[in-house]
């Protein structure tokens, strides 16, 4: 077995070699069943309880640095720990030396059945790794992927915010380690007639999905994870982005933000926010840390959920992908690439290379909003977004978008038409409300019906009224840059 077929990952010290093994067992059931690390916990086997978390060390795209985070290990697919260190709650403690954030949740009871705990700590791991003194806000974003059914949170939060004052705990050079594992060559593993696919370049990934056009594509795999874990699907051939180069990187131009495929939602989502801060409360609420760790931008959009958040926003300020098959790219308009419920315009061979979306213009109000039933890691009833350009009290130009109200993420047409060109009233705003019901004809599910989610919809379009609706429009476009 040659190097190229075995994935070779970091755990407790040691480079751990793995070869002739499904392609899509996941961490979570490789840790249990293979090495009798019971620590780690399955909850949901969907990436939402938390219970699974563990962290994953990496070198970033430069190499000059070490990334530590948390991720759900139920959903991620063994083969995609190549070249990464893989840290669990077994590997914090120093023998009979508790590790601070371990040590932290005994003194402050944190833990009551225990079975979450070792997710909590993990998460709380991952923050001490890569922040020193974190706020209340950065301490509940941290934990929002982890579910509690005993301590109601407040002790496990003072274990977090007490666990810095405790005698520091060494993590030691990781570099050297991970360095060794970089690999040249492509990972390929063939076991039991299914295939997987680890290419380094654009060129080598491009040809693979020509040769296997009915591959799968697999990202960050909070999607495709679930089809594994939850549908049961058995996946003969996946071709991985996560090594691709140019797909995992990301610059500003002078004119727009470009944004591979593989790029973490943490990493892209980070970006997008400094331009348009009008998204960040949005983008916090968009799944969970361990999600977003793992998960992409370009994997959101080529799923296409009508109830995906970033669709939305990325269409009222225009956004463009850029296509790729074999060595022929085409860039397509978000707004022109959905065309009806989980059919969208890529061909066979197909897919997202890039990302591409306009840098904002002063003059532009660019907001979204989501609304569902819990604040913290939960799907989307309904999701809008809107970009506003309002002169002298008339409105220059307007844009909205809908997640949630059809069977593809798209813009209000008739909505658009009610308000452009007309005074930025509250008058204008309840016509535009009744071509809502127009544009769109919601159904009814287990999240809400159709009623409330239109309702719901009016009801958000009136609240960005309220918050922009203010005489002095200069402050309302301070106070969108500055959020």
């Amino acid at each position: 077995m040659t190097d190229r077929a075995t994935i070779r990952f970091v755990l407790d010290g040691e480079i751990i070699k793995v070869c002739d093994v499904d392609p899509t067992r996941t961490v979570l059931q490789f840790l249990r069943e293979d090495l009798c690390r019971n620590g780690t916990k399955e909850g949901c086997a969907e990436g939402d309880c938390g219970a699974c978390t563990v962290v994953v060390a990496e070198l970033n795209r430069s190499r000059d640095a070490v990334q530590v985070r948390a991720i759900n290990s139920c959903i991620q697919f063994l083969p995609t720990l190549d070249g990464k260190e893989l840290i669990t709650v077994e590997s914090l403690a120093d023998g009979e030396t508790l590790h601070p954030v371990q040590q932290a949740m005994v003194e402050h009871h944190g833990s009551q059945c225990g079975f979450c705990t070792p997710g909590f700590i993990m998460s709380m791991y991952a923050m001490y790794e890569t922040s020193s003194n974190p706020g209340r806000q950065e301490i509940d974003d941290a934990l929002a992927g982890n579910l509690c059914r005993c301590t109601g949170y407040r002790p496990i939060i003072l274990a977090a915010t007490e666990m810095y004052s405790l005698p520091a705990s060494p993590s030691g050079d990781r570099s050297a380690n991970l360095e060794k594992l970089q690999r040249k060559e492509s990972l390929r593993i063939e076991h039991n007639g299914r295939r997987f696919f680890a290419p380094s370049d654009t060129d080598e990934f491009a040809a693979l999905f020509a040769e296997f056009p009915e591959a799968t594509i697999l990202a960050g795999g909070t999607d495709v994870g679930l089809w594994v874990t939850k549908q049961h699907r058995e996946l003969a051939t996946v071709i991985y982005t996560g090594r691709v180069s140019e797909l995992c990187e990301q610059q500003v131009t002078d004119t727009h933000i470009d944004i591979g495929a593989a790029v973490s939602l943490t990493d892209s989502v980070s970006v997008i926010v400094q331009h348009y801060p009008g998204l960040d409360e949005m983008f916090r609420r968009f799944a969970s840390p361990p999600i977003r760790n793992a998960g992409t931008l370009g994997g959101n959009v080529a799923n296409g959920s009508p109830i995906g958040d970033s669709m939305a926003a990325l269409m009222v300020v225009d956004t463009s992908l850029l296509l790729r098959c074999g060595a022929v790219e085409r860039e397509i308009s978000l707004g022109d690439f959905y065309h009806d419920y989980m059919v969208n315009d890529l061909q066979p061979g197909e897919f997202i290379a890039r990302i591409r979306i306009p840098l904002p213009t002063d003059d532009a109000i660019v907001r979204s909003q989501k609304w569902s039933k819990r604040f913290d890691q939960d799907i989307s009833a309904v999701c809008t977004a809107y970009r506003l350009v309002v002169n002298n009290g008339k409105v220059i130009s307007f844009r909205m978008a809908c997640a949630g109200l059809a069977a593809t993420v798209r813009r209000a047409g008739k909505t658009e038409a009610a308000i452009n060109d007309q005074p930025w009233t509250s008058e204008t705003i309840e016509n535009a409300c009744q071509m809502l019901a127009e544009d769109f004809a919601p159904i009814s599910d287990m999240r809400a019906s159709a009623d409330i989610r239109l309702r719901a919809c009016q009801n958000l379009l009136r609240r960005f009224f309220a918050e922009t609706g203010s005489d002095d429009l200069e402050t309302v476009y301070t106070y969108g840059r500055q959020r």
